[in-house]
């Protein structure tokens, strides 16, 4: 089987990382930290802002059985594209929307993605297509957060910005 890797950015990864496992073909989601200056960040200094880091997910996918582009259908269901480094409550660079591309096929396709999702906007769209960086995985107490600690998800369907 080959597997192709996916890296979004959307607010608190616990939320992004839960929306993404749900999806039928992805065989993995990650929380962690990318886009930053820091190398191997940890939570508090991402939290500082210090590092440039966004939180985000890396999702390893079987493309025979889901797409990037039903990835990035998911990406702008859940959260607010328009929000500028906030998603809800949680406000900071680290909570910016942002697609980490894995290559020039994704960035063309997010690209794509974003003008038709415009579309459906009343404010611009915020979000940063940027090549993929490293990624750092989050600490353990972060990974699957949802599933070891219950709570409800932390993403609101967006609704201002449309």
């Amino acid at each position: 089987m080959t597997t192709q890797t996916a890296t979004f950015a959307a607010g608190c990864f616990w939320g992004v990382e839960a929306a993404f496992r749900e999806i039928p073909g992805v065989l993995d989601a990650v929380s962690g930290y990318t886009g930053g200056h820091v190398e191997n960040p940890t939570y508090r200094q991402v939290c500082g802002h210090a590092t440039g880091h966004a939180e985000a997910v890396q999702v390893t996918f079987d493309p025979q059985r889901v797409s990037f582009e039903q990835l990035l259908d998911r990406f702008w269901e859940i959260h607010d594209a328009s929000q500028l480094n906030r998603q809800g409550p949680d406000v900071g660079d680290q909570y910016r929307s942002a697609i980490f591309t894995h290559g020039s096929d994704q960035e063309r396709a997010a690209i794509a993605s974003r003008d038709r999702e415009q579309a459906k906007y009343r404010r611009p769209i915020v979000t940063q297509i940027l090549p993929a960086a490293r990624f750092w995985p989050a600490e353990e107490y972060h990974q699957r957060y949802f599933e070891k600690n219950g709570g409800v998800a932390c993403h609101v369907m967006p609704s201002a910005g449309r």
